[in-house]
């Protein structure tokens, strides 16, 4: 079957932005005008068409990225139909990990940000994701004609708090209720608008008030192409101005290498400019053929091994997410970097080994499904129900193993306990859980060993309330839910050695581990890392997975308060063993009590995550909220102001601001609002680690 678009005429992007920046409402925009649906929906409405939960049409957030396939054709060349892979992703922090598993498999993006509020906490979030990706991007200023409405102050704080390097494309006519309209700085040309659908557009000359400003943007706009071309430079240095086709050409270049971000402008609600995105979209975000070759490992022997964005590559992807189908079962959706796959083929999941038959094969647009025979290079897709794959792995040719870096998420910061409401529910939520783990990974579930309750962990608080109630809608499934509680961590401030032992002699045949272990600290966020220094024969090779493998587990209590260790490096440097009696169970033992031992001496200390919480306050509030703030251990870090009201940067432990949401409101009147998002892990002060100690030892005891 041949493939339908060529790889230069296809774009896999995402939309990315703080929670109600419009990132929903700039996707349904771009279904409407590409032709993918007739009417529009509305998120207010509860009809938006990428939200396709019942909890997002509910709750009018997005919950988990929703991927869509359609075609554009530039407004200046109608005959050059090109195909965008969509996924719209949610802007709630605690659903921060459908954002970073699409930039891993998208090619560019499109920040939305809200024409009022400027950069928000999140935006800075998956603003880091992109750089950590390296992933190309433009910048949307949306809702401009809300009230309070300032593009230039949303420039400056994209330049002050996320890059310099972004340059507006164009600017708006008119703002607030008076916004009718877009400037192209490179055609130096005005749009306006005359209709509410955004069909009835008109090209006229910029306005006499708006010519010194465009012109000046204009300018930045031109020195900054040309820097990344000599001969335009040349050009330009001599007076003359480069042709339009020759700046634009530069300017693609200049985005896909991450030199220059555009900046483009809009109001999606009010339909004014999102062609003009769409238009951009295709002239400036990279195709699959312009990012780099993917470079990844032989399995095998860990050499570097490259592939080519071509169908005639060995087949290769990444599984980015797996979503539990109501209607078909389990879909593992994955991106094509090379080569084709068809259904009915077998493909080798290189992460754990296991090969997998691809029964069927879905193009996706939101929760709808296109049967397909094949997928080329490029393309993001579907398999139904593929057993062993999970978030990260590779899919590959069996004859051509491959292994791509995986995707890194991050620890969750907060647990419940949960337990069944019927003896019926009790056998249906194990599944239920199961299920959704394998979706979310950052959504864990655990047995506490002394209380026997089942805790799951998640980002936050909205995170973990939907967990419970998608458990109910889909699995239907009752379950009670206890308080929420920090995930607090242990880690080492020292470097310690311990000894472990482990000898039994029964009747028959003892057993016999024993080797010395050293413990030291990482830096924070560094992980752990498990090094072998055993010279010589003092404990044979094949005891020293046995002896990680009882380091692991050792891991998950820790000795201050029995919880996770984190941050560490563990050597194993000596030991002894017994010809007879010596196994990698007793190993395995030796190693669990050597690691503790070590840990007791290398003064272990308890972390407790930090948030980074941003609050929006009327000022004569201020006072009033920063109090409360300082009372709950928090560190202000900045204050801005922002149209009519003050902005609080702060960093507050975790511990202290469950339910802030209800007493900042209570506070100052329903009138302010805060977001908060998790920053970093700290250690906690000595009364308040003593204190949890406490509690923790009177659970131990009641359980």
């Amino acid at each position: 079957m041949p493939r339908e678009y060529s790889l230069e005429k296809t774009r896999n992007f995402g939309i990315i932005a703080h929670i109600d920046a419009g990132k929903t409402t700039v996707s349904e925009r771009v279904l409407f005008y590409t032709g993918k649906k007739h009417k529009i929906g509305e998120v207010h409405e509860g009809a938006a068409e990428m939200d396709w939960m019942e909890q997002e049409k509910e709750r009018g957030i997005t919950i988990t990225a929703a991927a869509t396939t359609c075609f554009w054709a530039p407004t200046s060349d109608p005959g050059n139909k090109h195909r965008l892979n969509l996924i719209d992703t949610p802007g709630h922090i605690d659903f921060t990990v459908e954002v970073k598993r699409s930039l891993r498999v998208l090619d560019g993006a499109v920040v939305v940000f809200d024409g009022v509020a400027g950069v928000e906490p999140q935006s800075e979030t998956n603003w880091r994701y992109a750089d950590g990706y390296n992933v190309p991007r433009m910048c949307f200023i949306n809702k401009l004609d809300r009230m309070g409405a300032d593009f230039w102050a949303d420039v400056k704080s994209i330049h002050t708090r996320l890059a310099k390097n972004a340059y507006p494309l164009q600017i708006p006519i008119g703002d607030e209720e008076k916004f009718k309209g877009i400037i192209d700085l490179l055609t130096r040309k005005a749009y306006l608008y005359h209709d509410e659908w955004g069909k009835e557009i008109t090209e006229e000359e910029i306005p006499a008030e708006l010519s010194k400003v465009a012109e000046t943007a204009r300018h930045a706009l031109i020195e900054a192409i040309v820097e990344n071309d000599d001969t335009l430079m040349r050009q330009y240095l001599e007076g003359k101005e480069p042709a339009l086709g020759e700046l634009k050409a530069v300017l693609r270049k200049a985005v896909i290498q991450c030199k220059i971000i555009p900046i483009l402008c809009g109001s999606a609600l009010k339909n004014k400019g999102v062609q003009f995105l769409l238009d951009a979209i295709v002239e400036y975000l990279p195709s699959p053929l312009d990012v780099p070759d993917l470079v990844a490992s032989d399995p095998k022997t860990g050499a570097a091994v490259s592939r080519k964005a071509s169908d005639d590559e060995p087949f290769t992807a990444l599984a980015f997410k797996v979503a539990a189908d109501p209607y078909v079962g389990k879909l593992t959706f994955f991106r094509v970097y090379a080569g084709h796959l068809t259904s009915g083929s077998y493909v080798l999941n290189v992460s754990n080994g296991e090969r997998e038959r691809i029964s069927r094969i879905v193009r996706l647009h939101a929760n709808h499904r296109e049967d397909v025979d094949e997928v080329f290079a490029g393309e993001i897709a579907a398999a139904v129900g593929l057993k062993s794959t999970s978030t990260g792995h590779t899919l590959c040719d069996p004859d051509h193993p491959i292994l791509l870096e995986s995707i890194v998420f991050p620890e969750p910061v907060i647990s419940v306990a949960i337990e069944p409401k019927t003896k019926v529910d009790q056998e249906k939520m194990g599944i239920a859980l199961q299920r959704l783990a394998e979706e979310d990974p950052t959504f864990r579930i655990r047995t506490d060993e002394e209380t026997l309750e089942t805790i799951i962990s998640g980002m936050g608080e909205l995170h973990l309330e939907i967990i419970v109630e998608r458990m109910k809608r889909e699995f239907s499934v009752g379950a009670t839910v206890g308080k929420p509680q920090v995930a607090y961590k242990e880690t080492i401030k020292d470097e310690a050695e311990g000894e472990g032992k482990y000898i039994r002699q029964t009747g028959g045949r003892g057993q016999y581990g024993h080797c010395w272990l050293r413990v030291a600290p990482q830096e924070r966020g560094k992980g752990y890392e498990f090094i072998d220094e055993i010279k010589g024969a003092s404990i044979p090779r094949e005891y020293i997975p046995a002896i990680e493998k009882g380091v692991k587990e050792a891991l998950e209590n820790g000795v201050v308060a029995g919880y996770p260790v984190i941050d560490m490096t563990v050597t194993v440097y000596d030991g002894s063993y017994h010809e007879v009696d010596s196994s990698e169970a007793a190993f395995k033992l030796a190693g669990s009590f050597a690691f503790q031992e070590a840990c007791k001496r290398a003064l272990p200390v308890l972390l407790e995550p930090i948030m980074k919480v941003e609050v929006i306050t009327p000022e004569e509030f201020l006072g009033e909220v920063i109090g409360d703030l300082n009372a709950k251990r928090g560190q202000i870090k900045e204050m801005r102001d922002r149209s009519g009201v003050k902005i609080i940067d702060a960093l507050v432990p975790l511990a202290e601001m469950f339910g802030y949401a209800t007493t900042l409101r209570s506070m100052t009147q329903g009138r302010a609002s805060n977001t908060m998002e998790f920053s970093h892990y700290e250690e906690v002060p000595k009364q308040i680690a003593l204190a949890i100690q406490e509690t923790r030892s009177g659970v131990k005891r009641r359980g």
